[in-house]
């Protein structure tokens, strides 16, 4: 079953139970998905879905954390629970020991010894993290072990 269908049945179970906050947040993931759809004008692979559902994930934590600094619980609140949503199709994410053993990796397998390696590093490294560790991070992480 794909991520989309998944959400699809979700969504139909959150209306038939009347739960107002879960059916919101379903459409809305729904809504960015059909979104991408129809800019690739074909339907998502499971991991282009995974990608989608990485970056709203993102923007949650990010107006989470700027509701909260604006003193705003409220919509802090809602943006978290929206992110608790998303990550039920997610799959979990990397601990930094974990993301870190996987850089290591790479970069022994490469044989990357300065930051002029990053690109072939980072190639290398996100496709075994895609949808389980944000590329920032990731780049981060790569850029002080590479330093």
């Amino acid at each position: 079953m794909t991520v989309v269908t998944r959400i699809e049945e979700d969504l139909k179970a959150a209306r038939l139970a009347h739960d107002d906050s879960r059916r919101d947040a379903l459409s809305l993931l729904l809504s960015s998905l059909r979104g991408a759809a129809k800019d690739l004008q074909r339907p998502l692979k499971d991991d282009e879905a995974l990608q989608v559902l990485q970056r709203e994930r993102k923007r949650r934590v990010e107006a989470a954390e700027a509701f909260l600094a604006a003193g705003r619980e409220e919509q802090a609140a809602k943006e978290e629970y929206e992110l608790e949503v998303i990550e039920e199709f997610t799959p979990p994410q990397l601990s930094e020991e974990e993301l870190e053993e996987i850089i290591d990796d790479v970069i022994a397998e490469v044989g990357a010894t300065s930051l002029n390696q990053l690109g072939r590093v980072m190639a290398d490294v996100m496709p075994q993290v895609s949808g389980r560790a944000d590329g920032s991070v990731v780049s981060q992480l790569v850029r002080e072990k590479l330093a």
